[in-house]
């Protein structure tokens, strides 16, 4: 055998043992470099989410009054007051009476019917809404610590890493939808 394959043999068999022994170590990395996560925490957030509730309720109320004024109640106050007040007297103190009745008539008719009118009341269904919150807690990424170089941080992102994280030009690939939120000795 030629001598110089026998020590090209030896030499690349001594070479891949030792890159071997490097790499069972860590100190040798092949591929992807990784950050090493220490902690994962969920995170959440409380949303509220207005809607209208709404019900029926049954209000009672006075009816709308057709005749505001009571106009009724006096005109047929002071005909019956004055047909009374012509009853009284005689000359001159039967005319007096008979304006007296009807003004006193009139006066209290016009009561009787506001009074009427005030307990005239009806029960409707009205329909009452309000605006009400529905509150629910929805996802909002993970908090992530982790380590590299000796140095401990945490970042806020959108997934959890699991284990580790991948470098990118020896910082951490976050992706788009995460922000750094501390860093620690």
């Amino acid at each position: 055998m030629n001598k110089s394959l026998i020590i090209g043999l030896a030499a690349g068999a001594a070479a891949t043992i030792a890159i071997a022994a490097i790499a069972s170590r860590g100190d040798f990395r092949f591929g992807t470099a990784y950050a090493e996560v220490l902690d994962v925490k969920p995170l959440t957030k409380s949303v509220e989410t207005p809607r209208q509730s709404c019900h029926d309720e049954q209000v009672t109320r006075e009816k709308p009054i057709k005749d505001e004024h009571q106009v009724a109640g006096t005109a047929i106050g002071a005909v019956i007051g004055g047909i009374l007040g012509n009853q009284v007297g005689g000359g001159n103190g039967k005319k007096l009476a008979t304006v007296a009745g009807a003004a006193a008539g009139g006066y209290a008719g016009n009561r009787v019917q506001d009074k009427m009118q005030k307990a005239d009341t009806e029960t409707v269904t009205e329909s009452k809404c309000e605006t009400v919150y529905d509150k629910s807690v929805t996802p909002a990424g993970y908090r992530v610590t982790y380590k590299l170089n000796g140095k401990t941080s945490v970042v806020h992102m959108s997934h959890d890493p699991g284990s580790r994280i991948p470098l990118k030009d020896g910082k951490p690939d976050l992706g788009d939808s995460s922000t750094k939120a501390a860093a620690g000795g």
